[in-house]
């Protein structure tokens, strides 16, 4: 069912504890690193590039003050769709809106470089209209998540700092056992720009 699923970029955020750390201009989005196959890209062009190339349909959700992110998203296939507000749950209704007649939609964090592109096939894989599949790594809940048709409506009502945890009780949860620690690996300070095993 693939074909008909589309990926929403989150990346919105400002990273405010990247910025207490790194500085107020430095968006991490744009920090360079090395990604798991050891090429150093920019933050949001590693998540980019570990898109499958069967997830055509794409959408970044950002700030119209990004426009080197903005580039780049549209050098990988992706629609844009700016919105004015940084809160999680603004992202994720206006990335579903943009794409509303899909029959599924991953979210894929903008600051999470090292997922391997098989972990994301394989919760795609498990997404049907009734249920949310989720990667799993060491007993953890990680990222990308898969979310089937019927919760289309719900993902599109969220609003403010509240991602779509709360839907995870109104469906059947797919729990995708992955090994692969980048599921879990968000970069929101400039130590975590290092992959490692910590």
């Amino acid at each position: 069912m693939s074909e008909a699923i589309g990926v929403i970029v989150l990346a919105a955020g400002q990273g405010s504890r990247f910025r207490q750390v790194a500085g107020d201009e430095k968006d991490k989005l744009l920090a360079d690193c090395a990604g798991r196959d050891g090429a150093v890209r920019s933050v949001i062009e590693q998540v980019l590039v570990n898109l499958p190339v069967t997830l055509e349909k794409r959408v970044l959700v950002t700030t119209a003050d990004r426009p080197q992110v903005i580039r780049m998203a549209k050098a990988y296939g992706c629609e844009i769709v700016l919105i004015e507000s940084t809160g999680m749950g603004d992202s994720i209704a206006a990335g579903v809106a943009a794409c509303a007649q899909l029959d599924g939609w991953l979210m894929v964090l903008g600051d999470m470089p090292f997922i391997l592109p098989s972990s994301i096939e394989q919760v795609v894989d498990e997404v049907a209209d009734d249920c949310i599949s989720v990667p799993v790594q060491d007993g953890e809940y990680g990222h990308p998540v898969g979310f089937g048709r019927s919760f289309g409506s719900g993902l599109m009502a969220l609003s403010g700092d509240r991602g779509a945890k709360p839907l995870f009780a109104q469906g059947r949860v797919v729990e995708v056992t992955v090994d692969d620690p980048g599921v879990l690996w968000d970069v929101d300070v400039p130590e975590k720009l290092m992959f490692g095993d910590s």
